[in-house]
Order: structure tokens, then sequence, then C-alpha cells
């Protein structure tokens, strides 16, 4: 897979960008605030529908703009399709496809893959669990479009029943002696049931996408770092112990499951007035031998840790049979030379990478002979602030 050509309008500090990409590496050079890695970040955008860098939408959106666009043109064994994202900040989002507006611009999932290695993915291994959930949650949405609606409306379902919990706590606790409390409480089996469908859907997707992923974070780990402990991850859950008495368990298992740990949960949330059972609160364990990453990798350990999962991504997608575009944001200079090596090794066997960097000196002397292209990022002071520009060297 690769990206043709690329548009963007109001994006960050981009008021317009036209370029046309190839296949092979291409860099962007750039010092740091020129916008160079909000190029990379809109291709990421159309692919996962979300950032790597901040949580909303707003931000996006050049100031004194009401809206941003991107649109890219990808090519996948052949085949050509014009995907573009119209982002509202203060409304939904709207997408087209081959200028055919779809529903939701969840259907644009697909038509752009990208795994991205930047500086933030240290908190895969430092950060809290939501890091690592979101890992696990692209990479399903990813490969299976379809699941990143389930993700959505387990999150809409936990929100209502979060609010009913925190707004009907006097009536909860009253249970069904009065007629509120009954209402309350039939309310919240209601949520329940949803809260226990849609997250058993959501955790069995991450059981069986460790089941896969696991072995190659392993075997990458340890071709990175030979001389450091072995790797391995596993999935924590708030019904590892109802679970741990099936020997297998598919959706039905985990629902039911989740149903009886919610039961059993329930008086505690409704006293702390929030959901304590549930796929928004379990983790993905980083191992180091038998100490968890976190808090006990050295900093060269979780470099080694973060590139091993976004290495194990690639590989897995690619297994998939279509190669993902490569995005190595601002990583090199982080690196020492025998994780470059890794990573210009495999750069160079890929059919699209996107590399940005501060300086040309930050980049592998092997890797000059593989460029497609290089684009130089300048800046320029306009009456409504800086924006970005490009050259082409």
């Amino acid at each position: 897979m690769h990206i043709r050509s690329l548009e963007l309008r109001d994006y960050r500090s981009w008021p317009e960008l036209k370029v046309d990409l190839e296949p092979g590496i291409t860099v962007f050079i750039g010092r740091n605030g020129f916008g160079k890695t909000n190029i990379v970040e809109a291709i990421g955008y159309l692919a996962h529908l979300s950032s790597h860098r901040v949580s909303t939408d707003a931000p996006l959106v050049r100031a004194h703009a009401e809206n941003a666009r991107i649109s890219a043109v990808a090519v996948n064994q052949g085949r050509e399709l014009a995907a573009h994202l119209l982002i509202k900040p203060h409304a939904a989002n709207q997408g087209s496809l081959n200028r055919t507006r779809v529903k939701s611009p969840r259907e644009l999932l697909g038509v752009v893959k990208t795994v991205l290695f930047a500086p933030e993915d240290l908190a895969l291994v430092k950060g809290e669990p939501a890091e690592r959930r979101r890992y696990l949650d692209d990479i399903i949405a990813t490969r299976q479009p379809r699941m990143a609606g389930v993700k959505s409306d387990y999150d809409k379902v936990l929100k209502q029943r979060n609010a009913l919990l925190k707004t009907a706590t006097i009536a909860l606790r009253r249970g069904y002696g009065t007629e509120e409390g009954a209402a309350a409480l039939s309310t919240l089996d209601t949520w329940d049931g949803q809260l226990s469908k849609l997250g058993a859907e959501v955790m069995a997707a991450r059981f069986a996408l460790l089941k896969e992923l696991e072995p190659k974070i392993h075997e990458v780990y340890a071709t990175i770092a030979p001389e450091s402990r072995p790797a391995s991850v596993t999935y924590k859950t708030t019904i590892d112990q109802g679970l741990s008495g099936f020997p297998e368990f598919d959706t039905g298992v985990i629902e039911a499951t989740l149903l009886t740990e919610l039961a059993a949960k329930r008086q505690r949330e409704i006293e702390r007035g929030s959901s304590l059972v549930g796929p928004h609160r379990d983790d993905l364990e980083l191992l180091l031998g038998d100490q968890p990453a976190k808090g006990f990798a050295s900093h060269g350990e979780t470099w080694s840790y973060a590139l091993s999962l976004r290495i194990a991504e690639f590989n897995l997608l690619r297994g998939d049979g279509t190669d993902p575009i490569l995005i190595l944001d601002d990583v090199f200079s982080e690196l020492d030379a025998g994780r470059r090596e890794k990573l210009v090794g495999i750069a160079q066997d890929v059919e699209q990478v996107l590399i940005t960097a501060a300086v040309s000196d930050d980049l592998p002397e092997n890797l000059s002979a593989a460029l497609a292209a290089q684009h130089v990022v300048t800046v320029e002071d306009t009456e409504l602030g800086r924006i970005s520009l490009m050259d082409k060297s």
C-alpha cells in the first residue's frame, strides 16, 4: 500500500498542502515546530480516525478556521481509492470515499493502513493502561473496521451507565423499596446487559489479537535487545478470576462472566458512582522476565520495548497480505546505532515509508541511497500566525 497524493487544508499549521508521494522512502526535513509531524499525523488520523498526539479534534484545526480537511489517494495492490475527511471540532466529522459521502467516517477505516513509531510511543511502556488499550484497539479496527463501531457503542453505553450511577445514587441505594429506586435499578439492569454484550466483543477481539501478537513481540524484542531479559505480554482483565474456571472462553462465556461480576460489584459501583467492571479497566501487561517493564525497564529497554510493539504490529498487518505505510516520526535522533540499523533494515523492504527528521544529520548514512524523495518544511509568519510551507530538494 502507498499514498499517491496528499492534500491538507487548514490542518494545524498548514493552510494548504498538496504533495505527490511515491513508493519507497520519503523524508520530511524541518526544524522542531515547523509542521513536519503535522503531515504524518494527518495521514495517521485518516488511517485511525484519531491522533497519536492529542485526544480531541480541536487542536487539529488551524486557528481562525472552522474545520480542517484531509484528502488522500491510496493505492492498494493496483486499486486506487480517494478518501476525504472533514474535521469539525464542534460537530460530527464527515467523510467521503471516491467523492461519495459515507454515513460515518468509520467507513474510511482500512482505506489507509499505517504503523507509526514516534517518541510518544514511550507511553506504551511507561504510561497508563489507556495507552496500551488504545494500541490493541487501533490494530483491531485496522484489521476489522466493524469493531471500531462496536468499541464506539461500548463507550457510549459506558458513558450512559456512569451517568446513571452518578446522578441516581440516592434512588439506587433505596432499591426496590421505592418506585424511583425500582426504576433506576431496572435501567441499570438494561445498561448491564448492553455493557456485557458489547464488552464481551471488545475483550474477545483483544484476546484473539494478543494470541497472534504476543509471539511476534517476543521475537522482535529478542532480536533488538538480545542481551536483555525476554519480553512477554499478558492481558489483565477485571474478570480474570471468573474466567480462570474455563479452559477456553468465547464471547458468550465472557459476556456471562461480565454479568456475574457486575452483579457482584453493583453495591460498590453505586457507592463510587462509576463502572468498575469491563474492558475500559483492562490492561496489557508488558513484562521483562518476571518483572513489569513499567517501573523496572531501563531507558534503553523501554525504547526497545516500544519499538518491538510497533514492529510486531507492522509484521502482523503485513502478514494479512498488504504492507501498511510505515511512518517514523522524529525517532532516529533518539535511537542508538543498533536500533537505527534495525529500522533501516525494515524500511528498505516496505512499499512506502514516511520519515520526519529535524536535520539530515539525524538520518542513518545507509538511508540516503534508498531515498525516493526528500522535502524541506519551512515556516512563514503571517497576520494570522505562523504557517508551514514545503520546498522539494
